[in-house]
């Protein structure tokens, strides 16, 4: 899904702002502001800012901007589907399921919308996966005689989705699957932090066969913020062309 940022990062409408009237707020619903920089196959990158609105497990809404705050794109899960808007180019995308992102094209990688929200929880492994192995791995510092003891469990989710991470001291330094075509996807988390009482990962790189395609730096979360009207509405004019069609 990430990757897809760059078709709309040349500029845009100014982003709405889907929070500008209050209602009550789930008792379990964040705010999340981060920052995306986004590394292209050429080489290039772009950062943009990034909010999430997120009822955890249940929906979420994403809003990108640019420079000067230009709208970039709009996302929107729901359980009933998802859909993704690119303002300036009048493209969309839209799906079904967990899974974001184009399923027939398999250099960009599919987003488990789920586990991304969840980082933002300070969770980092999928929820419900099963534990199919632990064992104790050492690991020496580079440049350095110093080594330490990490966790290296083994795992699998209810699609027999195979995870293999390393934890030390309860925090989850990497975790590792196979996309689609059989390459590694990994996720290397290189700062925790507190927000709002929670530890939290602040830094968080998304590398698909040992090239880094997206970094993510939280700047701050919120739980039991109010959300707009707005949020789970998503609009997609009909003279905007699907993307994949």
């Amino acid at each position: 899904m990430f990757s897809l940022f760059l078709i709309g990062c040349t500029g845009g409408k100014p982003a709405t702002d889907p929070a500008s009237q209050n209602v009550e707020a789930p008792a379990d619903s964040l705010r999340a502001k981060f920052t995306l920089t986004i590394y292209s196959q050429d080489g290039k990158s772009q950062e943009l800012d990034a909010v999430l609105f997120s009822v955890p497990g249940k929906r979420y809404r994403m809003e990108l901007t640019g420079s000067l705050g230009i709208g970039v794109a709009s996302l929107l899960w729901l359980p009933e589907g998802w859909q993704m808007v690119f303002p300036t180019e009048k493209l969309y995308m839209q799906g079904v399921g967990y899974m974001v992102g184009l399923l027939n094209d398999p250099s960009l990688p599919l987003v488990h919308i789920h586990q991304v929200a969840g980082l933002f929880e300070g969770h980092v492994v999928p929820e419900k996966v099963e534990e199919i192995s632990v064992r104790d791995s050492v690991i020496v510092g580079v440049g350095s005689s110093d080594s330490s003891v990490v966790k290296i469990h083994e795992a699998r989710d209810v699609l027999t989705r195979h995870y293999t991470y390393a934890e030390k001291d309860g925090e989850v330094l990497w975790l590792q699957t196979l996309g689609r075509d059989g390459k590694d996807e990994t996720l290397v988390i290189e700062e925790y932090k507190e927000f709002s009482g929670v530890k939290t990962p602040s830094k968080i790189s998304f590398i698909r066969d040992e090239t880094t395609f997206l970094e993510i730096r939280v700047r701050k979360v919120d739980h039991g913020k109010k959300f707009g009207m707005g949020t789970w509405r998503l609009n997609i004019p009909r003279s905007y062309q699907r993307i994949g069609e």
